[in-house]
Order: structure tokens, then sequence, then C-alpha cells
């Protein structure tokens, strides 16, 4: 078997060009999988439709089609129906299910000639900051393993970071496909809402706010999954065309905010690191000046997180009063407290969530792009639902996810890619946000930054 080229860029090259097969790519991501079990990022695998998929991208190649992402193995998150697959959500209730058809994005991803290897673990219901469930346990960081990568993506970024694939999907309602990627030392995007169809599949907990997202091991790969993926469709009534690029880098309008304007504590080993990036690319030529989102007053996650509770109860409710056992103990917290939300309190989260998305078009009237925190810290251990203390001080259970949620509420695009790691090699993100519709601007930006640092980012893995 030829050598396959080692991102997802090169193996569709390699596979069209006939060097290697789509069916070689797929066995030899299986193997790596199956090598990998202690890892717990690949919660199912089903090696005869992977394999017989990979020898249908075979064949339309010898019958001279072009498919931009020719036998790349991919691991979709265990929320987005593959069908034919097991997928469970991380959830006792949906232990047995079998996705009746794909999602549109996967649809897409499959004619593009991707090939499905695996469904990446997530947190129950994609709604928790670590990745672990009843169901499967916790998944399990790849540079230390008593560490967790974080969630709800954490079962796709650790497949990714630990090269068991070199493309995954992840869906992004709250940092979810940003944080694990930043803490794993890969880059993961979360598009504008609406750019990439989403469903068919799952009653959705996170009303007009969760998205498709690509994670990768670079921009370039990224990039090449969101073409496959991107565009409207029918069959989803928020999906819309985007804008295409909108020039070189050097006539962007860059800003960075340190904590984007939040009261937050950062760890010093990421704020220096971040700081060192900015002042890095502004060596390069990029004109960066700092300034801060402003923020109605009252504008933090708690302040929207009433949504998120609401969601699940409204879904879920019924089935935890009959067994309340069946779930997470966590998220069972988070429905009994949507229970108890009453329709003020939620139309109040609404509020605020509108508040957020004018506040930060506010700041893209005149910026193009935002630099700013990914994470204000490294993994922690995989027990426990988030560090003991971050910046010095005591952090909340959420403290870690605090510069993402605001992107998913006014619907921007965002990436995560890596910047810096701390003394023992654990990874930290920069985390880059344009207007909504300016997603492709936003990935051709990632893509001349991340060039710009490769001489100081040490990679992870």
């Amino acid at each position: 078997m030829t050598k396959p080229g080692t991102n997802a860029r090169e193996i569709a090259v390699d596979v069209s060009a006939g060097r290697i097969s789509a069916v070689e790519t797929a066995k030899a991501a299986l193997a790596r999988i199956e090598a990998a079990k202690a890892l717990n990022a690949i919660v199912t695998i089903d090696p005869e439709p992977t394999l017989a998929d990979a020898a249908a991208v075979d064949a339309r190649l010898r019958a001279g089609e072009t498919m931009a992402l020719a036998g790349v193995p991919v691991v979709v998150k265990d929320n987005i129906w593959v069908g034919g697959w097991r997928v469970t959500q991380g959830s006792r209730l949906f232990s047995d299910f079998i996705a009746p058809q794909d999602a549109i994005a996967i649809e897409r991803l499959r004619r593009a000639g991707a090939i499905v290897v695996g469904i990446g673990a997530t947190s129950e219901f994609a709604s928790k900051g670590v990745t672990t469930s009843q169901l499967f346990g916790p998944t399990r960081h790849p540079l230390n393993p008593a560490l967790t990568p974080g969630g709800s993506s954490g079962g796709p970024a650790a497949a990714v970071a630990a090269g068991l694939v070199p493309l995954a999907i992840g869906t992004d309602a709250g940092g979810s496909s940003r944080r694990p990627p930043a803490h794993v030392g890969v880059a993961g995007f979360k598009p504008s809402y609406g750019a990439i169809p989403y469903g068919p599949g799952f009653a959705e907990p996170f009303f007009g706010l969760s998205v498709i997202a690509p994670i990768a091991t670079d921009v370039g790969d990224i990039a090449l999954a969101f073409e496959a993926m991107a565009g409207d469709d029918p069959r989803d009534p928020d999906s819309v065309n985007i804008a295409q690029d909108a020039g070189d880098i050097s006539s962007l309008r860059i800003a960075f905010s340190p904590r984007l304007g939040l009261d937050v504590a950062v760890d010093d080993i990421v704020a220096n690191g971040l700081a060192s990036t900015v002042a890095h690319l502004a060596a390069a030529g990029l004109p960066i000046v700092q300034r801060d989102p402003v923020w109605p007053p009252g504008a933090t996650e708690d302040a929207i997180m009433p949504l998120q509770h609401a969601g699940l109860a409204a879904l879920y409710g019924d089935a935890f009063h009959r067994d309340p056992t069946a779930f997470d103990p966590d998220i069972a917290r988070q429905i009994e407290r949507g229970l108890a939300w009453s329709g003020s309190d939620v139309a109040r989260a609404l509020v605020a969530s509108t508040s957020i998305a004018h506040a930060f078009a506010t700041f893209f009237t005149d910026i193009d792009l935002l630099l700013a925190p990914t994470v204000p810290c490294v993994a922690w251990p995989l027990t426990q639902l988030g560090p003991d203390m971050i910046g010095g001080s005591p952090a909340s259970p959420r403290g870690h996810a605090v510069f993402t949620p605001f992107v998913n509420h006014a619907r921007l695009p965002a990436i995560s890619i890596p910047c810096g790691c701390d003394a023992v090699g654990l990874p930290f993100g920069l985390q880059l946000i344009a207007r909504r519709g300016q997603d492709r601007t936003l990935l051709r930006a990632a893509r001349q930054i991340e060039a710009l640092l490769q001489s100081q980012v040490r990679p992870p893995m």
C-alpha cells in the first residue's frame, strides 16, 4: 500500500491520482481507530458500510468522476445523522437509534467522496463542556489520558488531534467545536448560522444557534470541507448562500480583544501567549488595533443559559419525569432548571441573546476581523466539569467556556487555530471572528494567519 498524504487535501489528490485507493485509506483509518480504543474518541464503527462506501468512491473515480474529498476518512459527531448508522446523542434514550437518512451536510460530504469511518463521542445531547456520557464514558485527551479534551465535540477533536482521521464534523451551539480543538491543538470552525444546512436530524435544544462545524489539522482542510457542505437547501429554511471572499487580508480592519470585553479570569500562560501572538502578527505587517466589544448591562452566559435549559426540558422533560436515572446527572440538573424557568424567564434570555447580537453587529460596523481567546485555560482533569482555578481565582464549572457562546447568539462565523502551549505542551487557541456571512473571508484570513504563526507555534502531536 502506498503511504497516503497526511491531510485531507493530500489524501484526496493521492486517491484521485490512483496512487492509493479509497479502500486502502479507509482500512488504514479503521486500523488507527482500533489501535486507539483507549482514547474513547470513536464510539461507533461499522467497517462493512465504510468499506462499501470506499469501494464505491474507487468505482466513481474509475468512471471519470472528480471529487474534492475523494477517499478522505471522516469522523462524524454522535448527534449528526449518518444514514444506516447508530447515532445516539450520547444518551441512553437513543442507545439503539439508527439514523434513517444522512443529514444534508453528510450527504454532501459523501457526494464529494468522503468516507465515514466512525462516530465521534459527544456529551449527552451535546450539552456539556466536557465529553463524557453514561452510555460511553469519558473521552480522553490525546496528550494526557488523565485530562479531558473539553466538549461537547471532544470525540471528533481528539480523533483529529491523535491522527486517526484528517477531518471530523462536529456541531457548535456555544463553542463545542472551537474549545475542544483549542485544547488539543487543532483547528475548529463555527460557520455563520445557516451557511451549512442543518438536519435532517434530532430535534435541537439550542433553537436557532447550533451549526455543523468542521474540525481538521489545518485551515486548508476546513475550507475544503466547508465548500463541500455549504450552500442553501430547500430542506432547511434557515440555510443561506454566503458571500464570496472579500479580498486580501491587508485590506481588513483587525481588532484584538484580550478578554472579549468581559470581566473574566484568564490564565497568565494564555494571556501572555495571545499577546505574543498578536505582537508577532503586528510585526508581520497586520494592522491590528486593540478594541473590546461593548456589551449591554447584564450580558453574561448566565443570562442566556435558560434557553439551553428550557430547550432540554421541552424535549426531554417527560422522559426525565419517567426515569431521571436515564440521564447524565449534569444534564438532569439542566432539565430540572429548564422545567422551573417561567415563560418570562425564557423571554428575558431571548432579549439578552438579541442584545448580544446587536452589540456584536455594532462592533463590526468598522471592524472586519476580531482576534480573541478561544479558551482562558488549558485542559483539566477529565473527572471535573471545569478547572478548579483560572487566572489564580476559583473557577465556576463554566469558567472555561466564557469566550465562545456570544458568537453563537450573534450567529457569526468564528474559527479557533492553535497559537501556543503551556510549559508541558498543552495547547490553547486564538479565536478569529467575523461578520455574519463573511465565512470565506474569515477562512482566508485564518489560513494566512496560520501560516504567519507556523514559526512560533509548535505542533502538540
